[in-house]
């Protein structure tokens, strides 16, 4: 039994986050930082860390941080390059010639281009890109951030190519020796195969409980947004939301099944779109009426902040009035009325980007050249058994910069758009970047504070105080956990680094699957992104709505507690009487 003061002792790194971020309501690279400095007077203190030990453990993490900031940069770079060579607009007005129905446009808008993006980029990029498309189309700002951060949950945990369980469990687990043997010990070939499965059952906790999530969608536009104030419009097009769930669902769970946690958002929602939009250009499942907004002039003064929906925009970023008169407000543009690229041209960067992230994993010859080119790698940091690397040419972060590139000829782009494509990467990472590597090295300090004595590390004691305190009805909270992860942190990532181990400790103290239970926890860490406030404000500063944030996340609560009850009930059933046996 694991006495108060080590469990305290223990808890004390993540109490500092919470208090800070949540009581302070600091920003995660102020809070990040002295969480560290927390961790490290706890190790030092309470587990007999040496200086040597805590400083490896910290590079150990900061490297962990570097593999997880390649991905992103490369994701988000080719992002805003497509958004500066018009790809992104001709795309949504594809989607926009389909149908003029709110509804419809929130399912192939929200749902599936979101979570397409969410599959490429990860890191909030959805809400942030869907957001103002959707208000280019005249959706009320307000009801564009609230079904924009909603939509796309399914994606977030295979989001940027898969980085929350490739760098968030793969990378942690493999540091963490005794889960290793463990593993290993079960019938495992490596410890990426066994995250493979975990994957697997993550998308079976999505494709069962995300079954009515483009619905939840459109119900929550037309219940808070909608002229009548209720759900029954949202109801008339619920066969194309389940339509729109199944097109996803198959191939997103087939995909994690074959072929891992790397391609299940982003080929799910290249064929549901395919599959979505085919079944609407024939006819099948419009509505009978088309549903709208009401009109501007009866929507509340919080729906609308520095942006007038429906206006364009120029190259610059200047909201356009309709006469074409400039006016002083900035925005980054939803809809470029003029720009005439054509839909295959548009969405030829992205199609390159799949088929040679593909390519990469699945052509052996081609996969074990991209791991051993290019490798730095640090063996036996500053003395210890640590050891860490960054593949640079086989993480996916290569393949994003190598289609960026390939994408400067075949969209002609000019200099200053690939300027301002590099400029606008460099300015959404920045804030990311201290606040991930301070994030990742608190954790690692966590997981090695028992190495160098032979103690059990702060998370293994915190793992065992929960599974006194839980008993059997843990799995029920896996989930929830994992969601106030991300709450904290703002990413399903960090929230995998920070609980991931915890969830695999508790899961071996009351003897349920540890594979199960990291699935929740990987759902949970998608969950956690709804209310996560650093993308809340990302989403609202994209439409001009900053100070709104406790409004949002007062509607997103209800998406996410109907995720969080049905997630732990799957959970429970899935340990206790389906699948008792699986490791």
């Amino acid at each position: 039994m694991v006495d108060a003061i080590t469990a305290t002792a223990a808890l004390l790194p993540l109490l500092t986050i919470t208090y800070l971020m949540v009581g302070r309501f600091w920003p995660a690279t102020r809070a990040m930082p002295v969480a560290w400095v927390v961790a490290i007077g706890a190790g030092y203190l309470g587990w007999n860390m040496g200086p040597q030990w805590i400083a490896a453990a910290s590079i150990n993490g900061f490297i962990t941080a570097l593999n997880i900031m390649w991905i992103v940069f490369g994701a988000i770079l080719l992002l805003y390059t497509l958004k500066e060579t018009g790809a992104f607009d001709s795309i949504n007005s594809g989607f926009a010639e389909i149908s003029e129905d709110r509804r419809v446009q929130v399912v192939l808008l929200v749902f599936l281009m979101g979570s397409f993006i969410e599959g490429a980029a990860g890191f909030g990029t959805p809400a942030a890109i869907v957001a103002p498309l959707l208000v280019g189309l005249g959706f009320p700002p307000m009801a564009a951030v609230v079904v924009a951060l909603t939509g796309n949950l399914m994606a977030i945990t295979f989001g940027a190519v898969g980085t929350p369980l490739i760098i968030g469990m793969i990378d942690i687990f493999e540091s963490v020796e005794s889960i290793r043997t463990e593993v290993l010990a079960s019938g495992y070939g490596s410890i990426a195969q066994w995250v493979g499965d975990i994957a697997v059952w993550a998308a079976t906790f999505h494709v069962i409980v995300g079954m009515f999530l483009p619905f939840i969608s459109v119900a929550m536009m037309t219940r808070f947004f909608g002229e009548d104030r209720s759900i029954k419009p949202a109801l008339e097009v619920f066969p194309l939301c389940l339509f729109a769930w199944a097109s996803f669902a198959v191939p997103y769970w087939l995909t994690a099944y074959a072929l891992g946690p790397e391609f299940p958002g982003i080929l799910g929602a290249m064929v549901g779109l395919l599959v979505t939009v085919s079944a609407l250009k024939l006819g099948f499942f419009h509505p009978d009426e088309e549903w709208d907004f009401a009109d501007q002039t009866e929507w509340p003064d919080h729906w609308i902040g520095d942006i007038q929906p429906g206006k364009s925009i120029d190259k610059k970023g200047e909201v356009m009035a309709d006469g074409g008169e400039v006016s002083s407000k900035k925005a980054h543009p939803p809809v470029d009325t003029t720009n005439e690229m054509s839909l295959w041209m548009a969405w030829l960067p992205y199609g390159l980007m799949a088929a040679l992230l593909v390519l990469t994993r699945v052509w052996d010859p081609l996969t074990v050249f991209l791991q051993n080119t290019l490798v730095l790698q640090w063996t036996n940091i500053l003395g210890t058994d640590l050891s860490n690397s960054i593949q640079v040419l086989y993480l996916p972060g290569a393949v994003f910069v190598g289609v960026h590139l390939l994408t400067i000829p075949i969209h002609r782009m000019e200099t200053n758009e690939i300027k301002t494509a590099w400029l606008e990467t460099f300015e959404k990472i920045a804030p990311a970047v201290v606040a991930l590597l301070f994030a990742v090295a608190t954790v690692q300090i966590m997981l090695q504070s028992g190495a160098a004595t032979g103690q059990d590390s702060m998370l293994i004691v915190l793992s065992e105080a929960v599974a006194g305190i839980a008993g059997n009805t843990y799995p029920f909270f896996a989930a929830v956990v994992g969601a106030f992860g991300a709450f904290l942190a703002g990413s399903n990532t960090v929230s995998d680094i920070l609980f991931g181990t915890f969830q695999y400790g508790v899961a071996t103290d009351i003897s349920v699957s540890r594979t199960i239970l990291l699935g929740a926890q990987a759902v949970g860490g998608a969950i956690g992104n709804l209310v996560a406030v650093h993308n809340v404000v990302a989403a609202l500063a994209v439409v001009g709505l900053v100070g709104e944030e406790g409004r949002v996340i007062r509607y997103e609560l209800i998406p996410l507690a109907y995720y969080a009850i049905m997630t732990g009930l799957l959970a429970l059933l899935f340990n206790f009487v389906l699948f008792p046996g699986v490791f």
